[in-house]
């Protein structure tokens, strides 16, 4: 599995718990957000939230870890765009039942609040608790026919109520998009060359012409 780990401005000192907990686990890990405190430009759970759901949207990865403070902003962030499933995760038990039945390909973590002594051992417990099952397979086990068929109608719904993503690219104010795209490594993660649709690299070399200019 591709993840990327995205960390935003208030949880950057956090990137290298995030990276242990990961590590070992046999993925392929690709360290996207702010890696330090004060990196620039600085990206908040606004910038990440954009991010992340390109990323994904892309198919550059399959899942994404992400968070703030609280875990809050950045869920609602993220959730603004379509195809994204995210949840916020607080605990193993959380880990492990919304990988089980919501399935989703984003977790929001809570990288400050109530984040302190043994922290870091919470998220190796979450990461082990979300890796220790199938992504999807229902729970109950009574209960999987009808979780599957949610998703599906959630994935039609997210198709339905968002614009494409060409267009929200085009439209998303320059405070939002400007830092994602001329973050380090961003433009290589991203390589505009490589996408299939159309519309989306048109506009994505629109605006990273933008942030040279």
């Amino acid at each position: 599995m591709r993840i990327a780990v995205i960390n935003e401005t208030s949880a950057a000192d956090k990137n290298a718990d995030i990276l242990s907990a990961l590590d070992g686990r046999g993925h392929t890990i690709i360290n996207a957000g702010m890696t330090k405190t004060g990196a620039s430009p600085e990206m908040t759970y606004i910038h990440t939230g954009l991010l992340s759901a390109l990323l994904l949207e892309l198919k550059k990865v399959d899942l994404v870890v992400g968070g703030c403070g609280t875990g809050q902003g950045y869920l609602n962030s993220v959730m603004q765009y379509p195809g994204v499933f995210c949840g916020l995760i607080t605990s193993p038990l959380d880990a492990w039942l919304f990988g089980q039945i919501n399935g989703g390909n984003c977790l929001s973590l809570a990288l400050n609040f109530e984040y302190g002594w043994a922290g870091d051992v919470n998220l190796r417990f979450v990461f082990d608790r979300f890796f220790s099952v199938e992504i999807g397979c229902g729970y109950p086990a009574h209960r999987k026919e009808s979780q599957g068929q949610s998703r599906t109608t959630l994935s039609s719904v997210s198709s339905t109520v968002h614009k494409p993503f060409a267009d929200i690219i085009r439209e998303l104010d320059d405070s939002v998009v400007g830092p994602v795209l001329s973050y380090p490594g961003v433009p290589d993660l991203i390589d505009v060359g490589s996408i299939d649709d159309g519309e989306l690299k048109k506009a994505l070399n629109e605006r990273l012409d933008g942030t040279k200019g």
